[in-house]
């Protein structure tokens, strides 16, 4: 059997899969990112790739294709990395480098994209022709598929739907602008109020107070999520919040693409309902046209931190034809 390999590239790790034509991972390996070298990385997925291949002669197996998921710019011919805000990496001919370190044919991918492909394919989407991807994390990322194909636009950069602005002078963006929505309705946007809330003190708060030693710096997402699993008010509030500006913002790309499932990803998904129900209400609320169209399915991702692999190395496949 010929297996192709999907790499996801983290700022913090670089997570690798060995993956059949069905979707299913047959072997896996990881890696931490050497973020500021590029060659470094370039170094580091060559060796997984070999990790890979081990696992999968041993099983009397064969690697054919790479299929890599960026956390940056990739222009459309899926050959460079052209911007990463976290990685070092400008205009760094990566397909080049990767073929030449690995010897397989290569694609690189933007990893949102990827992720919506492998949901697509493979995931809580794999039924209709367009979808929707929205991954909640430390900022937000998008993937639409349109008819059979991933929506990259003229130069590669479509879909950064995490820039889109939200409140005209608003919260200062990693960007560069203000008020965009990823600053309101993204894991950072959480821990932004979670810990001004500590701050702010009461008996409110008290219960995230009590999970950080009442150090409002050291509150973290996990712990605010957490403690809204656990039925904390103020947690459960603080993720109605980031839900409601969630749902107002895919209503506002459905207006846009009309996808027939909206499929929501990334860390903060994990709170699964306590985001989701909000969202779901603020989406239909603000939707164009509501009472006349019915609202998309919003959908909790079914691949999770898989998607962005398993959807790269079906791109590979797919791109050699």
């Amino acid at each position: 059997m010929t297996l192709s390999v999907g790499v996801d590239i983290g700022g913090t790790k670089i997570a690798a899969c060995a993956v059949d034509r069905a979707g299913t991972v047959a072997h896996r390996a990881l890696r931490e990112t050497p973020a500021q070298d590029p060659d470094a990385i370039t170094v580091a997925v060559a060796d997984l790739v070999e990790d890979l291949r081990d696992q999968a002669r041993a099983g009397g197996e064969t690697v054919g294709a790479l299929g890599v998921a960026c956390a940056g710019f990739v222009d459309a011919a899926g050959s460079t990395i052209v911007f990463a805000a976290n990685l070092a990496w400008r205009n760094e001919p990566m397909q080049e480098r990767l073929e030449a370190a690995t010897g397989l044919p290569v694609i690189l991918e933007n990893d949102a994209n990827a992720a919506a492909w492998g949901e697509y394919r493979f995931g809580a989407a794999e039924d209709v022709d367009d979808m929707l991807l929205i991954t909640v994390g430390t900022g937000i990322g998008g993937g639409a598929i349109i008819q059979d194909r991933v929506l990259r636009g003229a130069k590669g950069f479509a879909t950064e739907v995490g820039h889109l602005r939200m409140v005209p002078d608003g919260h200062l963006c990693g960007c560069g602008n203000h008020g965009c929505w990823e600053q309101y309705a993204s894991g950072t946007a959480l821990v932004r109020d979670a810990r001004e809330l500590v701050r702010a003190g009461g008996p409110h708060a008290s219960g995230l107070a009590e999970r950080c030693g009442g150090d409002a710096d050291s509150l973290e997402g996990v712990m605010v999520t957490e403690a809204a699993l656990a039925g904390d008010p103020a947690a459960t509030e603080l993720f109605c919040d980031v839900g409601r500006k969630l749902g107002e913002g895919i209503a506002d790309l459905v207006a846009v693409l009309d996808p027939a499932r909206i499929v929501v990803g990334g860390g903060v998904a994990a709170a699964g309902d306590l985001l989701l129900d909000p969202a779901r209400a603020s989406f239909a609320s603000h939707l164009s046209g509501r009472g006349h169209r019915d609202p998309a399915p919003l959908v909790l991702a079914g691949l999770g931190n898989d998607a962005g692999m398993v959807g790269a190395a079906d791109l590979a496949v797919a791109r050699r034809g």
